[in-house]
């Protein structure tokens, strides 16, 4: 299965039952107004200018999730990844942690992003450039959908790190859809959850896309590529 649904991510968890998921690796709302930068620069790439349409301008990212969320998202999964945990006003995140070094030189920005780890008691980092026109990958650039998109290869390198064969994998806000994409290549049982139908609808295009063009190479073309690893901390 690979399936996202066009529901809000609490009446959808409600229905599910405890520990359904084998993992949880979630990208939730840091509450820090990344809907409202660079807006203009966010548009879905079409053939036609007159296409092309606006995904930076919504209003999702003025608050953090309520302690209920993540009491909901700890109940349906086993194990949880959780980004923007240093936002978070809660003390329910005791152990490791997961450090993307996103190579940004600029100071007003942050250097990277950290994600709560229940399968970890140490701090790992992953390097792996992703800032503005730059990506690690410049030869396989991705379109950018959605104002906090994370690459592929990050979501890759979790999953081969984190989860195993036959996991179930769940995604309560799905956004551009690159976890999904990630869970396809490598075979995992994912379901997601987008409440915005604009997003929703510009991830089904991504990923529909995705795999019609997969289906065009022959099979050592899909062997996984090298991610950019660095070593971890131990607490």
């Amino acid at each position: 299965m690979n399936k996202v649904h066009l529901i809000d991510n609490m009446e959808f968890m409600k229905t599910i039952s405890d520990n359904y998921y084998e993992l949880a690796l979630v990208d939730p709302p840091y509450g820090i107004g990344a809907d409202k930068k660079n807006s203009k620069s966010l548009k879905q790439s079409k053939k036609s200018a007159t296409e092309s349409r606006d995904y930076g301008n919504k209003n999702w990212d003025s608050n953090v999730p309520d302690i209920d969320y993540f009491k909901e998202l700890l109940r349906i999964s086993k194990n949880q990844i959780i980004w923007g945990v240093n936002y978070y006003p809660y003390d329910i995140f005791a152990g490791g942690r997961i450090y993307w070094d996103k190579k940004v030189t600029m100071p007003t920005y942050s250097n990277g992003e950290l994600a709560y780890c229940s399968k970890l008691n140490s701090i790992k980092c992953f390097t792996y450039a992703w800032h503005g026109m730059i990506q690690q990958d410049m030869k396989n650039k991705e379109v950018r959908i959605h104002p906090t998109q994370k690459p592929i290869a990050l979501y890759k390198w979790l999953l081969q790190k984190y989860a195993n064969k036959g996991d179930k994998i769940f995604d309560s806000h799905v956004g551009s859809g690159s976890i999904r994409i990630a869970c396809h290549d490598m075979g995992f049982d994912f379901t997601g959850c987008e409440i915005d139908k604009d997003y929703w609808e510009a991830q089904e295009k991504r990923y529909n896309v995705h795999v019609s063009q997969m289906s065009l190479f022959s099979p050592e073309d899909l062997e996984p590529k090298q991610v950019y690893e660095q070593g971890e901390i131990f607490l």
